[in-house]
């Protein structure tokens, strides 16, 4: 069977017919509760927050988001945004509480910078890999993507991505996007080598590991990627321009072509104060 995201673009997808459909499909009703709930367990919100719910559709996990009880730090106020007018349309038959845009997450995430505490998005990001067109770059969309939605967060923010990679060089091209936009990561696998595993990409604002950031993590295992051995020696052998290392760095250079250089000294690159 087909993945949907192969077949059309999700807003031709996600016809009238399509939206009805999925919003009336018990077994999708009970999925859409278990992956929220799940995003909401990793969040670890302790306060009533603002919440981003990106790829919201007919606002399935936004009707969670507004009964969470106090008890488990809601009910939370949410903004939906998605790229489906039909399944807005049905979100705003239902009379959901939260507030809806509709906009494509791959040109980005169209908010003030900082507006939120947190967001959750199921099923959405895989839509981002795909190419419907030779001069769509699924990269680029991500890039949009995950950079706009790092400045809509707070400093201290967090978000949870459910989605469903179709291979292991989507997975990485997803978490790779993420954490090039600044974001601290992880990504979670909930029934690893079953028919129902789901993948959960949970982000902090800031950098850093995720351990600590996320609560109520045990049991699963967190892939952290960090610099690769390669990016951390570059960093290190960056230096600034002018200073005595690059100096002597560089008269090095002009020694091993054999020209002449000065002797080295205390003095080189040394800092010389302002005359008046």
């Amino acid at each position: 069977m087909s993945r949907p995201e192969d077949t059309l673009p999700p807003d031709l997808f996600y016809n009238d017919s399509e939206s009805r459909k999925y919003t009336t499909s018990s077994r999708i009703q009970n999925v859409q509760v278990e992956m929220t709930n799940r995003a909401l367990e990793l969040l670890s919100l302790p306060s009533p927050s603002l919440v981003l719910d990106i790829g919201c559709g007919s606002g399935l996990s936004g009707e969670i988001l507004s009964s969470v009880p106090p008890s488990d730090g809601g009910p939370h106020i949410w903004v939906g945004m998605d790229i489906s007018a039909s399944m807005l349309d049905i979100a705003l038959q239902r009379d959901v509480e939260g507030d809806l845009l509709l906009a494509d997450i791959g040109q980005g995430v169209p908010f003030r910078a900082g507006t939120f505490d947190a967001a959750i998005s199921i099923s959405a990001v895989q839509w981002l890999c795909n190419a419907e067109s030779s001069d769509t770059s699924p990269q680029a969309r991500l890039t949009r993507f995950f950079n706009g939605l790092y400045a809509s967060l707070r400093r201290g923010g967090k978000a949870v991505c459910q989605f469903y990679p179709k291979n292991g060089a989507q997975r990485d091209m997803v978490s790779a996007a993420a954490i090039k936009a600044g974001f601290g990561a992880g990504l979670l696998e909930d029934g690893a080598a079953t028919k129902n595993a789901k993948v959960y990409l949970v982000l902090s604002v800031g950098g850093g590991a995720i351990e600590g950031v996320v609560e109520r993590m045990d049991g699963v295992d967190v892939v952290e990627r960090g610099k690769t051995n390669q990016e951390r020696k570059r960093k290190e052998n960056v230096v600034t321009k002018g200073s005595k290392q690059w100096i002597l760095r560089k008269k090095e250079q002009m020694e091993r072509k054999g020209k002449i250089v000065k002797t080295n000294s205390k003095f080189s690159g040394r800092r010389r104060r302002i005359a008046w």
